[in-house]
């Protein structure tokens, strides 16, 4: 299993998920960028803006880009090299990839993904467990792992691989490619929440798709 940390910023995943390797073992792949959560980078007599985690299709680049600064031809193409150098690193035997991230209360949670909300398109199936804090989620590419998380009461969900926005993010890339891809999702500051349900999603790890 591969471990991918896309933004600098969310360092609670990050530091679950070390305490993950050292028990289970796997592999690590961060991008580093100053603690920062966007990647800025000067082309020609310009600077740009992009997001790490919608590099990988030339659609989502050109959204981001053009959503926090500038966009051209060539920046998009330079981004879409780095995309294609985060996925070259990921060993091609690899069972599964599991994304970290952090958010802010309020402002990302499971609850968009319901029917009529705003990322209701890019889901196939969703539990909620009112228990459970609406920020702490999983979201993943395989209907075996999600009816594993969704039974052990875990906020959860099953995104529509063939009909979700392509918005150049790593699960939308895994769910085209039929890649078993989470998203392992917790406020920022809640490492003991990440741990354990990281916990959890390594025991549920099925042997196929």
């Amino acid at each position: 299993m591969v471990f991918i940390s896309l933004h600098d910023d969310e360092t609670t995943s990050v530091d679950a998920a070390k305490r993950i390797l050292q028990e289970y073992g796997g592999l690590l792949i961060e991008v580093e960028n100053k603690a920062q959560r966007n990647i800025r980078f000067n082309l020609g007599r310009h600077f740009f803006t992009v997001d790490p985690n919608t590099i990988f299709s030339k659609e989502g680049i050109k959204k981001s880009l053009e959503q926090l600064g500038r966009t051209s031809g060539k920046a998009v193409n330079e981004v879409e090299k780095l995309g294609q150098r985060i996925i070259r690193l990921i060993p091609k035997k690899t069972t599964c990839i599991i994304s970290l991230h952090n958010n802010t209360p309020d402002l990302f949670s499971v609850m968009e993904y319901l029917a009529g909300n705003k990322r209701s398109v890019d889901s196939k199936k969703v539990y909620i467990n009112t228990e459970q804090d609406a920020d702490d989620f999983f979201l993943t590419t395989s209907n075996k792992l999600y009816e594993k998380l969704a039974d052990k009461g875990f906020n959860t969900i099953l995104q529509d691989n063939k009909n979700c926005t392509d918005d150049g993010s790593l699960s939308v890339y895994c769910g085209k490619k039929n890649i078993r891809y989470i998203n392992c999702e917790t406020e920022h500051g809640k490492t003991e929440q990440y741990y354990e349900m990281m916990k959890t999603l390594i025991v549920a790890l099925p042997t196929n798709k």
